[in-house]
């Protein structure tokens, strides 16, 4: 797997990572995925995935898609901080709770198999 292989994958978890996020939250306030509008998911998602992709350019994540620290952590930020700056401007909800919660459950996703691909990648001597 080359560089850009690995980046399109990358971007591809952490997209999906986002999605399972905003779908899990608004069937925990039975909001549904279409929505009264019939874009509740996408009127969910759409503020992270901006910050994520932000964070993707600020850590210019294509050159270390897999690294946590170079770019999982600062994708995360970006996510979390850009995505509630972006509710926030919009009108959607950003209350204390959900900001933990949020930061928590996109932690895990986005961080987190970075985390356990890292570990693998050492065990299988890939690594230096």
């Amino acid at each position: 797997m080359n560089i850009r292989q690995a980046a399109c994958g990358a971007a591809a978890l952490d997209a999906g990572a986002i999605a399972v996020f905003a779908a899990i939250g608004r069937a925990s306030h039975d909001e549904g995925i279409l929505g009264d509008d019939g874009l509740g998911l996408l009127t969910t998602y759409w503020p992270f995935a901006a910050g994520a992709a932000a964070g993707w350019l600020l850590s210019r994540g294509w050159n270390a898609p897999c690294d946590w620290r170079r770019t999982g952590a600062i994708v995360w930020a970006a996510t979390l901080v850009g995505g509630m700056a972006l509710r926030a401007a919009t009108g959607q909800g950003v209350q204390v709770s959900f900001v933990i919660v949020a930061g928590t459950f996109l932690a895990a996703g986005l961080i987190g198999w970075r985390v356990v691909s890292g570990a693998i990648a050492k065990r299988r001597g890939l690594t230096p």
